[in-house]
C-alpha cells in the first residue's frame, strides 16, 4: 500500500459516518425508511407500527414506534413541541457527522410538556424564552423513540406522535436540502464524490479540520468531481475505499471477540467520538469522550456500519455477542439458551432482539416476534425471577420454552440486550449477561 493509498483508507474511515448518515437522510425524505413513510425537511415522519423484518435499517429495534425528522436548518430556527408522555421516550439529535448532541425526553429533559428552538450553526438571535438547541451541522437527525407494549399500545403512542410537532419560524422559507451528487460512473467514485461534495457543504467539528484538509493530495477537498482526477488519485481513492471497509470488519470481527468465550461485547462508549457538542440532555463528562483521537475516528465508523443512530450507554446501553459460551459462532444451525438471572437492572425497560448477519437486520419468522424482554406478553419467568430466552431457527416443542422463543435466521445472527436507562450496575460494569448456551 503506498502513502497515498493509506492516506485514502484513513479518509474513508473519517468520510464513512458522514456519506452512511447523509444517504439515509435521502431516503427519509425521498422514499421513506420501512414503516416511517417519507416526510420533507423540517416535519416528522411518524411509523405508526413497531418494527418488521421489512424495515432494512442497521440494527433497528422492535421496543419503540419511530418517530423521525430530517431538519434542514437552512430556513432558521424550527420550534419544536413535545406533549406531556406517561411512558419511556427519547428524541435523539444527531448531527451530519452522526455525532449525539442532544436528548429531549424520559431522561434527558422529563416526561413533561416541553417547547424546544433548534438553531443553525452560528445563530445568535433572540430564542424568545424557548430552551436553545444549537445544531453542530445544517442538516440533522431527530431520532425518536417511543415505548410501545404491543399492539394494543399503538393508540396512545399515535396521539402523542401527533402532538410532536417542528415549526419553522419562518413559514416562507424553503429547506435546500443535501446537495446533489453526480454519478461517477461506480460505487467506489460515487462514495467519494458524496464525501467531497458534502464534506464541504456540512464542516466537522473544529478539531477535525485539520484531518479533513490533510486529504488534499486525495482531490477530497477541491472543486473537481472525482472522475476527473489523475489516474493516481482514482487508484488510491479505490485502494483506501477497499482498505477502510476492511478496516471497519477487522475493528467490527474484534468485537465479537470477547475475554472470554461467549462473552457480551459492551458498547457503552461506542457512541462517545462527540467531543465539541453537548446541548440539552448529553453529558458533558470525559467519562463519556474518547480522548484518542485515531480510536475515535474508527469508533464513529463502525458506530455507523454496525448501530447507526445509537444512543449514548447513559441513555440506551447496547451489549451483543456473536459466539456461544463455547466461543463458536451462533447460527441458525443449532438451538440455544439465554438465562438472564437476575434480569438486567434498568429504570426503564430491557429486551433482546435479534438480528441476520452481515446487514444486521430483523428476522422475519412465522409468530412476527423480533425480541423478547420484560414487556413481551406471555413470557414465564422462571422461580428466581429471571426470564430463560429460547434461542433456535424452528418453534421449540416445550411450551415453555415457546413462549420466551426468540427465532433466529438459518444462517449467522447476532443478538443485542438493550437496556434503556440503565442501572448503575450496568455502567459501572458489574452487571453482564451469562453467555449463551449451545443446547444440541
Amino acid at each position: 500500500m503506498t502513502d497515498l493509498d493509506a492516506l485514502a483508507a484513513e479518509a474513508y474511515l473519517y468520510g464513512f459516518p458522514l456519506v452512511f448518515d447523509l444517504e439515509q437522510v435521502v431516503r427519509y425524505t425521498s422514499t421513506g425508511v420501512g414503516s416511517n413513510p417519507r416526510a420533507p425537511f423540517n416535519a416528522f415522519s411518524h411509523a405508526r407500527t413497531l418494527a418488521t423484518a421489512a424495515d432494512t435499517f442497521v440494527s433497528i429495534n422492535n421496543d419503540t414506534v419511530y418517530s423521525m425528522a430530517s431538519l434542514d436548518l437552512g430556513v432558521g430556527p424550527v420550534r419544536l413541541s413535545v406533549p406531556a408522555s406517561d411512558r419511556y421516550h427519547v428524541l435523539q439529535f444527531v448531527d451530519a457527522w452522526t455525532d449525539n448532541f442532544a436528548y429531549v425526553g424520559t431522561r434527558g429533559t422529563g416526561n413533561d410538556a416541553g417547547e424546544f428552538l433548534i438553531v443553525p450553526p452560528g445563530w445568535d438571535g433572540d430564542a424568545e424564552g424557548s430552551n436553545v438547541i444549537h445544531s453542530p451541522t445544517r442538516v440533522a437527525s431527530i431520532v425518536g423513540r417511543w415505548s410501545c407494549s404491543g399492539v394494543e399500545d399503538l393508540p396512545a403512542v399515535h396521539a402523542l406522535q401527533d402532538a410532536t410537532t417542528l415549526t419553522p419560524l419562518d413559514p416562507g422559507a424553503a429547506a435546500t436540502g443535501i446537495p446533489a451528487v453526480e454519478a461517477q460512473g461506480d460505487e467506489v467514485l460515487d462514495f467519494w464524490e458524496k464525501y467531497r461534495v458534502w464534506s464541504q457543504a456540512f464542516p466537522p467539528a473544529p478539531r477535525d479540520e485539520a484531518l479533513q484538509a490533510s486529504f488534499a493530495a486525495l482531490g477530497l477537498t477541491g472543486d473537481a468531481p472525482v472522475g476527473k482526477l489523475s489516474d493516481e488519485q482514482r487508484a488510491a481513492l479505490r485502494a483506501g475505499f477497499q482498505g477502510g471497509a476492511g478496516m471497519i470488519a477487522t475493528a467490527m470481527a474484534g468485537a465479537a471477540t470477547g475475554a472470554e468465550p461467549g462473552a457480551w461485547s459492551a458498547t457503552l462508549h461506542v457512541f462517545d467520538y462527540n467531543l465539541d457538542f453537548f446541548e440539552v440532555g448529553a453529558m458533558d463528562d470525559p467519562a463519556w469522550k474518547i480522548a484518542d483521537p485515531k480510536v475515535r475516528i474508527v469508533e464513529r465508523a463502525v458506530a455507523a456500519k454496525a448501530g447507526l443512530w445509537g444512543n449514548h450507554g447513559y441513555e440506551a446501553a447496547y451489549v451483543m455477542t456473536f459466539l456461544d459460551g463455547d466461543g463458536q459462532p451462533l447460527t441458525g444451525e443449532h438451538e440455544y439458551e439465554l438465562q438472564l438471572s437476575p434480569p438486567p437492572p434498568v429504570g426503564a425497560f430491557w429486551s433482546v432482539t435479534m438480528y441476520a448477519l452481515p446487514e444486521f437486520y430483523l428476522v422475519a419468522n412465522e409468530i412476527d416476534r423480533y425480541s423478547v424482554g420484560d414487556r413481551t406478553p406471555g413470557i414465564i419467568t422462571d422461580a428466581d425471577g429471571g426470564l430463560t430466552i429460547r434461542i433456535s431457527r424452528t418453534r421449540p416443542s416445550d411450551p415453555d420454552a415457546a413462549a420466551n422463543w426468540l427465532p433466529a435466521p438459518e444462517g449467522a445472527f447476532r443478538p443485542i440486550l438493550r437496556m434503556y436507562m440503565p442501572g448503575e450496575a450496568v455502567l459501572n460494569g458489574t452487571y453482564s449477561p451469562p453467555p449463551i448456551t449451545r443446547l444440541d
